[in-house]
């Protein structure tokens, strides 16, 4: 156990590190932070930021030497370099996790495996390989990068074979991975609503899971969550979180872990994985009695999980991109509205700058 008043390293210093910090020093421990970039949105909550691009080894063992455990934020870490500083100080969620939650392929076969349900896809590095393997899954299709997916960024739509050359020069035509290739595509699924399965694991394996979200996207970003979610998904939500439990058990997995899936005609087919807190569970902060950011505190430091019992009939949480942020006056206004800013100055489109959640009886 990692008592509190112990110091808590964060790789990343994004909005989930900030709101990580918040709830670790509601239980009275401190954050480190560990960032490429001089400041983010989680400078202002932690005590201590380092900043220092992952693969130096010199800085990892300074922070290494200065916190009691490590956690990430986002899976964008070289799993290497994650297996070197769990050689240091304990890291959850380890870098086993996060070699198969970053590169789609491992997560894919993974469900496979366990007996999940996936899109018909195929590994392609070229363009020669994308048009074969769109004449064996047919259009339409995805084409998605490997590593470094988030918010539809690294995706290109196929809807005729034809179009393979725009969409592999739209994801930047990825160059060949020292391990593993730089692309997959997929046969688009034909779906009703979109959800996600949060869960928090303990070292000892105990599991609590929170309710399914109903998520609805805009432009590959999310935009809402909402909890309870429609019948459809209530139906299909049992088989999505015995699959997400396995997942997170083959893995040995310490702390949040989100898992995808498209609820269809056929029942629930895995989309993605996340080895951390995730954007479709902000709504836990004030919806649930223990939010995700504080279950994750909990689980990677080896204290009892708290209850995911909802604490009103009704939670939606709404992302704020970019000039959705300038509605902070009148949201502040709504009764039943909890808003958070993540701090960020420029307010681009599509740049995630702070959520609101709305908490009704």
């Amino acid at each position: 156990m990692i008592p509190p008043g112990s110091t808590i390293g964060i790789l990343g210093g994004g909005q989930l590190g900030r709101m990580l910090a918040v709830a670790a020093a509601r239980l009275g421990y401190r954050s480190h932070v560990f960032a490429p970039e001089a400041s983010g949105p989680a400078t202002e909550v932690a005590a201590e930021w380092t900043q220092g691009r992952f693969e130096d080894a010199d800085a990892m063992k300074r922070f290494a030497a200065r916190v009691d455990i490590a956690t990430y934020e986002f899976e964008n870490v070289d799993p290497h370099a994650v297996a070197f500083l769990s050689g240091r100080v304990p890291v959850a969620p380890s870098a086993g996790s996060l070699e198969v939650s970053r590169y789609r392929p491992n997560e894919k076969e993974l469900v496979a495996e366990l007996g999940g349900r996936t899109a018909d896809w195929r590994s392609v590095d070229s363009l020669g390989a994308l048009s074969a393997a769109l004449a064996e899954i047919g259009a339409p299709a995805i084409l998605k990068t490997t590593l470094f997916g988030y918010d539809g960024k690294g995706q290109a739509r196929i809807d005729f074979p034809a179009e393979a050359a725009d969409a592999w020069a739209a994801i930047g035509s990825p160059p060949p991975l020292r391990r593993g290739v730089p692309a997959i595509v997929e046969a688009r699924v034909d779906f009703a609503a979109e959800f996600s399965v949060i869960l928090a694991r303990a070292p000892d394996g105990a599991v609590a899971v929170y309710d399914t979200p109903e998520n609805v996207h805009r432009d590959g970003i999310l935009h809402t969550s909402t909890v309870p979610a429609r019948d459809l998904i209530l139906e299909q939500a049992p088989e999505a979180v015995a699959l997400a439990r396995a997942v997170a058990n083959r893995l040995g997995h310490v702390g949040v872990l989100t898992c995808e899936f498209f609820a269809t005609a056929d029942g629930p087919v895995f989309n993605e994985m996340a080895p951390r807190v995730h954007n479709s569970g902000h709504w836990t902060i004030e919806g649930a009695h223990c939010s995700q950011f504080e279950n994750h505190i909990r689980a990677i430091c080896g204290l009892p999980l708290g209850s995911t019992a909802l604490t009103g009939g009704r939670v939606t949480m709404e992302n704020l991109l970019g000039p959705d942020a300038d509605r902070w006056p009148a949201l502040l206004a709504e009764p039943a509205a909890h808003l958070h800013l993540y701090g960020k100055r420029d307010a681009q489109p599509g740049r995630k700058m702070g959520h609101v959640t709305r908490v009704t009886c």
